[in-house]
């Protein structure tokens, strides 16, 4: 077989693919191919406008579902086994995965991020290619997780068999929020832009601590009523009968997902502060949505909330954080 005549989709099909399945990797569940990254920049010219090139990685392999670990870049064979390799490193860089790979069919060229005491890139023959396991100990080691910590980051998305995928950016925001949490920390903020989904990427977080019983009870903080109850009739709807709205004062103790506006739950009265009528520690996570409004303030509302429950796990999501 003549590999230089071959095109870049004959050398994945008949070179790549083969080699990921040797090495262990299910085709179906844990390698992505053309995983597309970016629609591309939109670019106005008068009235008229055009879409800019889309960033497409080749294959982007993960160890379950929605958490990412490689990038492999193919170039067809008339091409040196490492021409991919800034490109693969760019795409990397943007789902922030630890391990790098090129290939044209001949080999792996493969630059590993975290390498201590090895090179930190090296060439790889097509039956050398590391399994899914491998490099999954690979990074767990890199960042020192136990095995609890390792169950927690690894647990499941939701998903409603519909194979809908998170955004790259989404990805990264509930995959760094998990592990974050996962190592304990108590206090994140998490910075998206209007219209990138905060809403369904809050979801995702609750859903993976919730379902293992890492938080047990949840309270989610919004400024508007409409945002609580879209939130309940879309993105939190798996919650189900778990999940209620606080309204009315009414302080009922048997639910694990609360929703509530920040008014809802706080007075000038001291009678009128309904969270008081929650002991300090019943909730183990707090997520406070579109947090900026007030957060300049000593005395803002829900900032007494956040105090009042400060054994609580503590979120904030924004566009548009106050820097200082």
């Amino acid at each position: 077989m003549n590999k230089q005549a071959l095109s870049e989709r004959d050398i994945c099909t008949k070179f790549i693919t083969p080699a990921l399945e040797k090495a262990g990797w299910d085709v179906l569940t844990q390698v992505r191919e053309e995983f597309l990254l970016t629609k591309g920049r939109i670019i106005v010219r008068g009235k008229l406008h055009t879409r800019g090139q889309h960033k497409r990685a080749d294959y982007v392999l993960f160890h379950k579902p929605n958490l990412p670990i490689a990038v492999i870049e193919a170039k067809d064979n008339k091409h040196a086994i490492g021409s991919g390799m800034q490109q693969a490193l760019g795409y990397a860089e943007m789902l922030q995965v630890p391990f790098v790979f090129s290939s044209n069919g001949n080999g792996f060229l493969f630059h590993n991020k975290i390498a201590k005491d090895v090179a930190i890139e090296r060439e790889l023959s097509l039956d050398e290619f590391p399994s899914a396991n491998t490099l999954w100990q690979w990074w767990v080691e890199h960042q020192g997780l136990s095995t609890q910590q390792q169950m927690l980051v690894a647990q499941d998305y939701y998903s409603d068999g519909s194979n809908k995928t998170p955004r790259y950016y989404q990805l990264l925001a509930i995959n760094k929020t998990i592990e974050a949490i996962a190592k304990e920390q108590k206090r994140i903020l998490l910075v998206m832009a209007t219209g990138t989904g905060k809403t369904y990427t809050a979801f995702q977080i609750i859903w993976r601590l919730w379902k293992p019983r890492a938080k047990k009870r949840i309270l989610f903080l919004a400024d508007r009523t409409i945002l609580v109850d879209q939130t309940m009739t879309n993105d939190f709807k798996p919650f189900g009968a778990a999940m209620t709205k606080i309204q009315k004062r009414q302080a009922n103790k048997s639910y694990e997902i609360y929703l509530s506006l920040y008014q809802a739950v706080t007075g000038t009265e001291e009678e009128r502060n309904i969270y008081k009528q929650f002991s300090p520690e019943f909730f183990d996570l707090i997520i406070i949505d579109e947090c900026h409004r007030g957060s300049a303030a000593a005395d803002s509302a829900w900032r007494e909330i956040l105090e009042y429950f400060q054994f609580a796990t503590q979120i904030g999501l924004t566009a548009t954080p106050k820097e200082t």
